[in-house]
């Protein structure tokens, strides 16, 4: 209990705020968030199957609650799970990104963890990338690699790239934005998701571990749930929901982003850069991070709880349960209309 009346350790911020990146690429990605997601929900009504509609809403829970868990990176950094890579291989690409997309999209509306404007950025960069990138390495890999061993290595090098390609594409939008010199930016952000990117294999190919260990029928496809069976989605929320429990003994440290943001902005504050950083000699302008104008949830904390680990852990446990059911519902009405439209 006095662990979770405690300050929290974990850092508030995961996803980039407003005025990382500038107006009009804000739009572009909005753009090209719409577009993605109208198609994600064109394909995947005629891929979802009974057994995808609910394994979708625990992958989202899982993932939500995942990103809670920074671990440390050496260097003062810390990074947390994506998921995209791990959501594609259970899932497929399109329903990736429409896991990806409600978890990003509830963290940004209801935590204020990333910015409105930047949201579709946010969501090309995480979901979108992460998910289609993670997808085709594995699946290319999986055709050489043979066997429990070749899978788990492919889901571990779809995830490392997946991370590393999406941190290529946020320094691009950096320079883009006039945030930060595109050569600056570019070896600094790929330098440390080289590193983070390490976990998140880690993270992945062992969450692919236990799956293939208790029900290898959600990836091969094999004897899908029935009502009979319907007990799993209850056990995979309540591990989901336990997960929120660990939230407290994340890494204090920032993540890649906000530790780049700290390195470039004031570089003479910085006595310990991250692994591979050359810390410039004349501080670099790297965006002014705008609050948003509301808050619900901040932080990942209840308010009238304060700043507290059991405020954190408890918003995460509410977090878990709109996930599930928001995701869980997108599924269903999915479904159905696929199911309405068919001769």
């Amino acid at each position: 209990m006095k662990v979770l009346l405690s300050a929290p350790l974990a850092p508030q911020p995961m996803h980039a705020p407003d005025g990382f990146f500038s107006v009009w690429l804000s739009l572009v990605g909005w753009t090209i968030t719409i577009v993605m997601v109208a198609l994600a929900i064109r394909n995947t009504r005629t891929q979802l199957g009974e057994r995808q509609i609910p394994l979708m809403g625990i992958i989202a829970a899982t993932i939500f609650a995942g990103q809670m868990l920074n671990f440390t990176i050496p260097g003062g950094t810390s990074g947390h799970l994506l998921g995209g890579a791990l959501a594609a291989i259970i899932l497929g690409p399109w329903a990736a990104v429409l896991v990806m997309t409600s978890v990003i999209a509830i963290q940004a509306l209801l935590f204020q963890d990333g910015g409105l404007l930047v949201m579709g950025l946010n969501i090309i960069n995480m979901g979108i990338i992460t998910s289609f990138v993670g997808y085709f390495v594995y699946r290319g890999l999986k055709r050489v690699l043979k066997g429990r061993g070749g899978t788990l290595a492919a889901a571990f090098a779809g995830a490392w790239l997946s991370l590393v390609v999406t941190s290529a594409f946020a320094a691009v939008e950096l320079a883009l934005s006039g945030t930060s010199p595109l050569n600056i930016a570019l070896p600094a952000m790929v330098g440390v998701h080289a590193l983070i990117g390490v976990g998140e294999g880690v993270l992945t190919a062992s969450a692919l571990a236990f799956i293939l260990a208790t029900r290898p029928d959600l990836i091969t496809g094999e004897e899908a749930p029935g009502q009979r069976s319907a007990g799993w989605v209850l056990a995979g929320l309540l591990i989901a929901l336990g997960i929120t429990l660990l939230a407290p003994f994340a890494s204090p440290y920032p993540d890649g982003l906000e530790r780049i943001a700290q390195v470039f902005a004031s570089p003479e504050e910085v006595t310990q850069p991250p692994v591979g950083f050359a810390v410039p000699q004349t501080p670099q302008f790297f965006g002014v991070a705008r609050e948003a104008p509301y808050r619900i949830l901040p932080g990942y904390t209840i308010p009238f709880l304060g700043e507290s680990n059991l405020s954190t852990v408890a918003a995460g446990m509410i977090g878990v349960v709109i996930v599930f059911g928001i995701v869980y519902v997108i599924a269903w009405v999915n479904k159905r209309a696929s199911q309405r439209s068919s001769p």
